[in-house]
């Protein structure tokens, strides 16, 4: 890994309903345009990772969440820098609006295959299905 590249910290959510998994597709106008993901988003300056997966999750989808265990810790070499991906599980009773991003689905790990991730989401989705 090279050490010489940025390094983005970036936290998401798995929440789990009824057996399936909270996932979002990205914008048409973002990087790596309409790829799913957990939700989620980059650490700002003096946030901790509780902090900022909840001002993500209500910014893009408008709901409350509540902030539990590290579930994983992945980190993932693109070509311009190094994303380092911390996955927390948490919940929320609220019902997830597209807001920030381009659509919401609840899908079971059975489905997964069907849903293109980035790469670092890739590992996470291996993870939780192996």
């Amino acid at each position: 890994m090279d050490d010489n590249k940025p390094h983005i910290r970036v936290v998401a959510a798995e929440i789990v309903r009824g057996g399936s998994f909270l996932i979002t597709q990205r914008s048409p106008q973002a990087t790596l345009p309409l790829l799913w993901e957990f939700p989620g988003g980059r650490v700002e300056a003096g946030e901790t990772d509780e902090e900022a997966l909840r001002r993500e999750l209500k910014e893009n989808l408008g709901v409350d969440a509540e902030v539990g265990a590290l579930s994983m810790h992945v980190s993932h070499e693109y070509d311009r820098y190094t994303l380092d991906l911390l996955v927390y599980r948490a919940s929320t009773a609220d019902e997830p609006q597209p807001l920030g991003v381009h659509t919401v689905r609840w899908v079971p790990p059975s489905e997964f295959d069907q849903y293109e991730f980035p790469g670092a989401d890739q590992q996470t989705v291996d993870a939780l299905l192996g």
